[in-house]
């Protein structure tokens, strides 16, 4: 069996190496796009886009093309029947709640009826 060192110690007992905790701790330099200020990656992602664009690469959906992708969306989800009665629910008890909320905060009372 092994003996139990300390975890922070990063020492070899018995076979066994515990991580020390001074390296596991230690954060991990940024590199590429994260190591960038948001100029420097808007900038090179621009340069993209006008490059895919002038080489004929980039999409740009219109009007009817996007309708058309919605619909074929729409038509995918509405096919599951269990989620969409979910989302139904949950929408339903949202509001619900919403409307509670709103009578306490006011204080008027319900009209029932």
């Amino acid at each position: 069996m092994r003996n139990q060192a300390t975890k922070s110690s990063g020492r070899v007992e018995s076979g066994f190496l515990w991580p020390s905790t001074a390296r596991a701790m230690k954060p991990k330099p940024l590199r590429g796009f994260a190591a960038m200020s948001q100029a420097m990656r808007q900038a090179i992602s621009s340069m993209g886009g006008k490059a895919a664009h002038a080489l004929g690469l980039a999409h740009e959906f219109d009007r009817e093309e996007a309708a058309a992708a919605g619909r074929k969306g729409g038509r995918t989800t509405s096919q599951n029947r269990a989620h969409m009665a979910a989302i139904g629910s949950k929408g339903g008890k949202s509001r619900g709640a919403s409307i509670r909320w709103r009578l306490v905060s006011s204080s008027i009372e319900p009209k029932i009826g």
